[in-house]
């Protein structure tokens, strides 16, 4: 027996010393975003957590399994005896969820209608990172007068209403006529544009706050070339609030794809299924009283858009907190704990007020400019309080 193992201190039958391994490395799958705010996450915000991850998924295997799932195909009219669907049928054993104006089965359309959201998310969220994080690591590395232009260009973009944008796009590329890939390349060109902005801020941010670290300082001595420390140290340190930009980008896109095709510009029927556009032919139907026309394709949109913002990005967002109130603020945990849906809850508060106010007064057409002021408003606050460059150098 040596010296060091007759001195080491043990308990009968706890064996952890032993089993404890100090050269192994954090497993990988503990670093993904999701998993690390599952393992950090408690209580009522690990439940909502775990919420938005149950409905995301659920409508990401609904679109990966659309063939199985749907009984027929989103553009067709007959069934396999070749007669013709009945036009507005209620639910049924034959339609369980009743068909449309134009005779297309609605379940079906729904459940294809996942397929093309979800691609829609990804384009719109591939192109966004792609280019709002090459543009944030250059302008936040070398700084000068590229920093300058970049900044002016990305806030001058950010002020555009990304609905109108997707909507020029639309009438650009398919002269408001879309198939399925013209009408999602028309909403994530549209979404990208719009949310460049905010990946660029939030990485440039990130990147002038760690530039002059110790780590950045040895790999500029040793001699690394300045793409390995912009890739290698810079981006892998500057990323830890892409996950809330990226789940707030995935609703958008959503939204903005269902919005061109409930005003006319996203994809025709015979092309793909979109709930936007269902949503639009059933709006003659609800006053017909034929309710399910409407109902289910909103019903999608709702869902799957709270599974990815009210509680993916709440989430995230509140993680985030937590955590930079734990490294900057120990004292302030508690209100970072609370500050999000302390946040939320005066906004909404805040607009039902001021929104019914002028409606009383005003009218209903008064609602949209008073809208655009509280936006115009929150975007001077947001750019008020984002800190300057020597703020975050120091």
């Amino acid at each position: 027996m040596t010296a060091a193992s007759a001195n080491k201190v043990t308990v009968p039958g706890d064996n952890r010393l032993d089993e404890l391994k100090l050269g192994n490395k954090t497993p990988f799958w503990h670093k993904i975003p999701i998993i690390k705010e599952l393992r950090v996450a408690v209580g009522w915000q690990k439940g909502m957590l775990i919420t938005g991850l149950v409905l995301t998924a659920f409508f990401l295997l609904v679109a990966i399994f659309a063939p199985l799932i749907a009984p027929y195909s989103y553009a067709q009219l007959k069934g396999a005896d070749g007669v013709s669907f009945p036009a507005q049928a209620a639910p049924s054993s034959e339609h369980i969820w009743g068909t449309t104006a134009g005779g297309y089965d609605v379940f079906s359309r729904v459940v294809w209608g996942a397929r093309t959201a979800v691609i829609a998310i990804v384009v719109a969220v591939l192109l966004s990172i792609f280019a709002g994080v090459l543009l944030g690591l250059v302008s936040g590395y070398f700084g000068g007068w590229v920093d300058r232009v970049l900044v002016m260009i990305a806030d001058a973009v950010y002020s555009f209403p990304s609905l109108l944008l997707a909507i020029l796009m639309a009438i650009m590329i398919s002269h408001g006529q879309s198939g399925l890939w013209s009408g999602i390349l028309a909403s994530g060109i549209s979404i990208t544009v719009v949310y460049i902005p905010q990946y660029f801020r939030t990485i440039r941010a990130e990147v002038i706050r760690i530039k002059e670290s110790a780590y950045v300082e040895s790999a500029r001595v040793v001699g690394a070339s300045t793409w390995r420390i912009m890739t290698k140290h810079l981006f892998k340190n500057s990323t830890r609030t892409l996950p809330v930009i990226l789940t707030l980008n995935s609703s958008e896109a959503i939204l903005t794809l269902a919005g061109l095709g409930f005003l006319g510009f996203g994809i025709e029927p015979t092309a793909a299924a979109e709930w936007g556009y269902d949503l639009n032919r059933a709006v003659s139907d609800v006053t017909a009283g034929i309710w399910w026309t409407a109902v289910f394709p909103g019903l999608a949109i709702v869902l799957i858009v709270l599974g990815l913002f009210m509680y993916l990005q709440n989430s995230a967002s509140q993680v985030l907190y937590m955590d930079v109130a734990a490294q900057a603020h120990p004292g302030s945990m508690n209100l970072a704990a609370s500050l999000n849906s302390m946040s939320f809850n005066i906004g909404i508060a805040l607009g039902s007020a001021v929104g019914g106010v002028v409606n009383d007064e005003l009218g209903l057409t008064w609602l949209g400019p008073f809208g655009a002021m509280f936006a115009l408003l929150a975007a001077l606050t947001v750019s008020g309080l984002h800190p300057t460059r020597a703020e975050l150098g120091a």
